[in-house]
């Protein structure tokens, strides 16, 4: 065996040596490091829950995913979750958001459903006032009223009440029933100087609900009338008067006479 066939067996033992060391530098570095570090724990719907529906431990799961793909409002332990209820559909895999869920903090569920500054007002319906069944919560209707003209057989119908979100149908807060079903109830979502106008318009005559199209939220202008008591409804109450004391001397005495409002005091000046 000559020199030139040791040389090269030589330096291909070097070559086989180095690339094993690297291999196993590089096998190890992986194994030290964390393969999670760009990745973090989410809350996940492993089950479809329905709005309204308080969420237990069953109908979640947590995964993994990619930092920058997290919405800024999840969930990174179920018990973070568990508990609250869902304000919206929250579809199987789905990322479960704090904009979707409300706190529940007590009573009934329904209660958590409310936004703040609304009102929850039920209107009794049938199979047509109901929308012959179709009606489940998360739905938007307009409420339309209709009035007789004073003695007359004649009668007036007009839009009151826009785009208000059904909380419940009867006392089922939950949107899990896709057949149509006559119910007796329906609890809509309103401000209360709306709430006011639904109540009036309950006393005066009869009530139809209009379900809208759920992308459709535009709104017209209301009429004169129903402008006016929502304004007065709305407007705030005007800040107490603050009566300031008179402070009245007599002429050429020391007395000092105060009044405040319909008070009057003698004082005597200190000279």
């Amino acid at each position: 065996m000559n020199s030139r066939t040791l040389t090269l067996i030589g330096l291909s033992l070097i070559l086989g040596l180095g690339a094993a060391f690297l291999a196993n530098n590089w096998l190890i570095a992986r194994l030290d490091a964390s393969p999670d570090d760009n990745l973090q724990s989410v809350v996940v719907a492993t089950v479809e829950i329905a709005f309204g529906q308080m969420i237990e431990a069953q109908q979640i799961g947590v995964v993994r995913m990619p930092k920058g793909t997290v919405p800024d409002d999840a969930f990174d332990a179920s018990d973070k979750v568990v508990g609250k209820i869902a304000t919206f559909d929250i579809l199987r895999g789905d990322i479960v958001r704090g904009a979707r869920l409300a706190e529940h903090l007590g009573g009934s569920t329904l209660a958590s459903l409310i936004a703040p500054q609304m009102r929850a007002i039920s209107v009794r319906v049938d199979d047509v006032v109901g929308v012959g069944g179709f009606l489940l919560p998360g739905n938007r209707v307009d409420v339309l009223a209709t009035k007789k003209i004073g003695n007359t057989s004649d009668a007036e119908s007009e839009t009151i009440l826009e785009d208000l979100r059904v909380l419940a149908v009867d006392q089922t807060a939950g949107t899990d029933k896709t057949q149509p079903v006559v119910v007796r109830a329906v609890t809509l979502e309103m401000t209360s100087a709306e709430a006011e106008i639904l109540v009036k318009a309950q006393t005066e005559g009869k009530l139809q609900l209009a379900l809208r199209n759920p992308l459709d939220n535009q709104k017209k202008p209301l009429p004169a009338p129903l402008a006016t008591a929502v304004a007065a409804v709305e407007q705030p109450a005007p800040a107490p008067i603050v009566v300031k004391p008179v402070v009245r001397r007599k002429a050429g005495g020391g007395g000092v006479t105060i009044i405040r409002g319909t008070k009057i005091e003698q004082a005597k000046a200190q000279l």
